[in-house]
């Protein structure tokens, strides 16, 4: 590593395993608040427009205590929201975040309300408009987080600033879509939109294996090289085969979406992995 008056010349991340863990939790969560305002847009089953709200609800509820539990003290994360400045990802993100948290949990409570009172009290509207709130405010939060880590000066995420958000955010559509078909759905769109997600990140995989850029060689080499390839192969080419092949086979289906949810986990690790090691190179 070049060093400047015996400092580094780029400082390694510093985050924790809780921000890889909030990447992947909130990348799913807001593309289920989107999977959910489709479904309904669609006219789809309302199962899976509940279900869908309700995953995005459980991952908004994860995500704040995450990101608090890397910066430390809860105090930190409030100060974040004191002042909204648009040229800052970190600030745009907890925003984006509080807004997410607050739409996805008020469908969720509106469908709640819903069913128990088998449509007496009238919640669907505000219910509906918190749904198309949260999945607006999804597709941010999903795809904010590769903007996030793209402007910084780590070569290799700096290398991928427009790769990374495509990427995080089809990567947390086949999370979603996953989750999904494990709850039971078995609606083909849940197929199709895994399925496209998985082509997505089949290319990711081939992109960063094909340039040859010295700022990828983290995502090639020791052991970030072997997690990203892992976690790649995991929600690229294994699914995608699963899906195309074995599209009218429910075992193939829900194999596809273990796959896939294991290795959207393992890639907000790799990258994380190979941010160290791309400082260290430096």
């Amino acid at each position: 590593m070049s060093e400047y008056y015996g400092l580094p010349t780029v400082k390694a991340p510093v985050w924790t395993w809780e921000i890889p863990a909030y990447f992947f939790v909130g990348g799913a969560a807001g593309a289920a608040a989107v999977i959910a305002s489709a479904a309904r847009m669609a006219g789809a089953s309302t199962e899976l427009v509940r279900d869908a709200r309700w995953v995005a609800a459980a991952g908004a509820a994860l995500s704040p205590p995450l990101l608090i539990a890397d910066l430390g003290r809860p105090e930190r994360f409030v100060n974040m929201l004191r002042v909204f400045k648009l040229q800052s990802p970190m600030s745009v993100g907890a925003w984006t975040l509080v807004a997410f948290s607050t739409a996805a949990a008020a469908a969720a409570a509106a469908d709640l309300v819903d069913r128990a009172s088998a449509g007496r009290i009238p919640v669907r509207v505000i219910g509906n408009a918190a749904e198309t709130l949260a999945a607006a405010t999804g597709l941010a939060l999903s795809t904010y987080t590769g903007v996030l880590i793209g402007a910084t000066t780590i070569p290799v995420w700096a290398a991928n600033v427009r790769v990374l958000p495509v990427h995080f955010g089809m990567s947390g559509m086949g999370s979603a879509a996953s989750i999904l078909e494990l709850l039971g759905h078995t609606d083909p769109a849940l197929n199709v939109v895994a399925a496209g997600a998985a082509v997505v990140e089949t290319l990711t995989g081939i992109s960063i294996e094909l340039r040859g850029s010295e700022a990828l060689v983290p995502l090639r080499e020791s052991t970030s090289g072997t997690i990203t390839r892992i976690g790649g192969v995991l929600s690229g080419p294994v699914p995608l085969a699963l899906r195309v092949l074995g599209r009218r086979s429910m075992t193939a289906r829900r194999t596809a979406a273990v796959s896939t949810i294991a290795g959207s986990l393992l890639t907000r690790f790799a990258w994380m992995a190979a941010g160290r090691e791309s400082a260290r190179r430096t």
